[in-house]
């Protein structure tokens, strides 16, 4: 086994699997630490170089595209420090870290691995469930379904929505960008609905918007990655568009005419609304009858006052109707 152990974390490879563990230093940032270990099979990684420089060097694990929902998710934006993939090594280890990179050459050559981009997901993403609490609001995903909560400092627009719930089968995409601290960033939730809604995040009701604290709001990464695991695979989504199959958004796990080697994730049902949980809303038809009316006399005002814009407020209320129908 080719192994490097260091304060940023460490890598251990077996000829099969190359097995990214975090470091527990303070150093180390909160998303890698989180985000915790990572299985990567030989069969998912493209290629490996080792970086050295004056005081420190860097081993950077190359992975095939598609072949990493993590990557997907974030499309290269997640800063260095916390990229799981990279490694920090002390400049006295670098013979170490040239073995290890070797190692993973060697095997990738032996076992002529493409370098095509991956038809399916080969890394399972983060376990759900799993919930983040950020800037604008705390969002859940439990494998079904995506929940969004707003904070109290949430636009006023998003809180007279009321919580947010958007069922996998609903779902077309997940857009993510981070809080760089000078510029918020955000996360999207892409449906048939609001594919076409150009309300910017601070009012879009299903996006939160990141402006607070970068290092904790990079943690909504695992939500857009678990989501991202459970949606079709891109490829798929290519097939359909070039007619070698369609997606059926009702069902994402229907391809039909789908290509040999496509990927077809695998069925999730769709949960009635009277399922959705307690919180989801009322039980009763006189209580979803005055929540209705309260949100719409709430977002009537805003209209009013000029706090929305026409655009804005027909594609809120068509929101909020959406949620009780």
């Amino acid at each position: 086994m080719a192994e490097i152990i260091q304060r940023d974390g460490t890598w251990a490879f077996d000829g099969s699997t190359v097995r990214i563990t975090p470091g527990l230093h303070r150093s180390v940032p909160l998303f890698r630490q989180t985000y915790g270990e990572i299985a990567v099979p030989l069969e998912a990684v493209a290629g490996v170089v080792y970086e050295p420089e004056r005081k420190r060097g860097r081993l950077r694990l190359r992975l095939r595209e598609g072949a990493d929902p993590l990557l997907q998710a974030t499309g290269g934006r997640l800063p260095d420090a916390a990229d799981p993939y990279r490694l920090s090594v002390d400049i006295d280890r670098s013979g170490v870290a040239e073995y290890v990179a070797e190692e993973i050459r060697h095997a990738l050559l032996i076992e002529q691995i493409p370098k095509e981009p991956a038809g399916a997901y080969l890394l399972p993403g983060p376990p759900v469930p799993v919930s983040v609490r950020s800037s604008d609001g705390t969002v859940s995903f439990d494998g079904a379904r995506v929940r969004i909560d707003w904070s109290d400092t949430s636009d006023r627009v998003k809180r007279a929505t009321g919580p947010r719930i958007i069922g996998l089968p609903d779902l077309v995409q997940v857009e993510w960008l981070p809080n760089s601290g000078y510029e918020d960033g955000f996360l999207r939730f892409v449906t048939d609905d609001s594919v076409f809604s150009k309300l910017p995040p601070e009012k879009d009701p299903f996006a939160l918007d990141l402006w607070g604290s970068a290092r904790r709001d990079l943690l909504t990464a695992l939500v857009a990655t678990a989501v991202m695991a459970r949606l079709p695979h891109p490829s798929a989504r290519t097939a359909g568009r070039h007619g070698r199959g369609e997606l059926v958004r009702g069902d994402p796990s229907l391809l039909l005419a789908a290509a040999p080697g496509d990927s077809v994730p695998p069925q999730v049902p769709r949960t009635p609304r009277a399922q959705q949980g307690p919180q989801a809303r009322p039980s009763t038809p006189e209580g979803i009858h005055d929540v209705l009316l309260r949100r719409l006399r709430e977002l009537g005002e805003l209209h009013r006052d000029g706090v929305l814009t026409d655009e804005e407020f027909a594609t809120t209320k068509a929101a909020v109707l959406r949620d009780f129908r």
